[in-house]
């Protein structure tokens, strides 16, 4: 079969990287999807959802073994061959995560799978897109306004993960004249808007698991600040400004924040997510470097949730433009949904789901 479009994707199959994979599917798309060995039986099951819910042939997914941190991807030279002369879109999702990853694992995933995944993409004969996904978090501990057109600066960072997407990122963007490239920043990543499924609980979730152990009492004392707004994003709007994006001519070279154009500030997140618990809002706002200290000392993980590398986040002084985003994505008519419409869905979830 003559296929329109042939995908070759990492990450797979990973929260993100597999409702983009279930959003792109069509009958005329082919895809490769990178999966490392330890991951092929719960890729295979995705697959064979995906192909049952879209109506497309399950022999439109190969599942490729390999891993973005071995040499030619650890793809056998043949089957790479292959997938080198017949992938028109390559989308790069595959990173270790997690704020606290030792450093020489995020030097391995991050910045030299990256470097392999650009080797890759620099050898398709035919590449049409490269989609990156990398992370507003590569400012760093910038400050005030970050542009989407802003990249290199002498910050510094807060860990490794986002150190290596930042230098990940700039070996993206030095690709930009050789190659059709767009390159995607989400900032905090929640659960689906609609749904509100998600595939774990970070983030945003501390403070909602935080509150439901007692939210008539816990309510009352709100840990969040005026001054500091907390952005986020459900994992659907990232999904589809991907996927349309994707396919834009107007998106190549660009690099689009898919952030939420008026996040709101951390109390006002305490606010909805304890009304929504309790039916009230808080009453005390502690000083903010009382709460922070608080937060930072040895007790407070086992009472409040939050681990230690996720305390900054929540005093990041620090707002993301998205006026690339939103012109290119007002084009088709998708804008990022306001926390406070969807909140609801996100706690129904973890009611219903308390542990991952």
């Amino acid at each position: 079969m003559n296929f329109k479009r042939t995908i070759f994707l990492t990450g797979f199959p990973g929260f993100i990287a597999g409702r983009l994979v279930e959003r792109l599917s069509e009958k005329n798309t082919q895809f490769f999807l990178l999966v490392q060995p330890k991951f092929i039986k719960v890729a295979e099951s995705a697959v064979t959802r995906i192909a049952f819910e879209t109506g497309v042939p399950l022999e439109n997914f190969a599942l490729v073994k390999g891993d973005i941190t071995l040499t030619a991807l650890g793809i056998p030279a043949g089957d790479l061959e292959t997938i080198k002369n017949e992938t028109t879109d390559i989308f790069h999702l595959a990173a270790a995560y997690d704020l606290a990853v030792d450093r020489d694992i995020a030097y391995a995933v991050n910045l030299e799978g990256t470097k392999s995944v650009n080797e890759f993409a620099s050898s398709v004969r035919d590449l049409k897109g490269y989609n990156y996904v990398s992370t507003c978090y590569v400012a760093g501990k910038r400050t005030g306004r970050i542009l989407e057109t802003e990249l290199e600066h002498d910050a510094d960072f807060r860990n490794f993960y986002e150190e290596t997407k930042y230098l990940a990122e700039l070996e993206v963007e030095n690709l930009k004249p050789e190659l059709p490239i767009t390159i995607f920043r989400p900032s905090v990543v929640v659960g689906d808007s609609r749904t509100g499924e998600t595939a774990k609980y970070d983030g945003i979730y501390y403070l909602i698991q935080y509150l439901r152990k007692w939210p008539f009492l816990l309510r009352a004392i709100n840990v969040g600040n005026k001054r500091v707004r907390l952005n986020l994003v459900p994992v659907d709007f990232v999904t589809e400004a991907i996927a349309v994006l994707s396919q834009d001519d107007k998106a190549v070279g660009k690099t689009v924040a898919l952030a939420d154009p008026s996040p709101l500030t951390t109390r006002e997140l305490f606010d909805l997510i304890a009304e929504k618990l309790s039916g009230k809002r808080s009453v005390v706002h502690p000083p903010e470097k009382l709460v922070e200290f608080s937060l930072s000392t040895p007790v407070s993980p086992p009472i409040t949730g939050l681990p230690k590398h996720g305390v900054p986040y929540f005093f990041i002084s620090q707002t993301y433009d998205t006026g690339v985003a939103e012109e290119l994505l007002g084009l088709h008519g998708l804008e990022c949904p306001k926390f406070g419409d969807y909140v609801g869905n996100l706690i129904e979830f973890v009611e219903k789901h308390p542990t991952l």
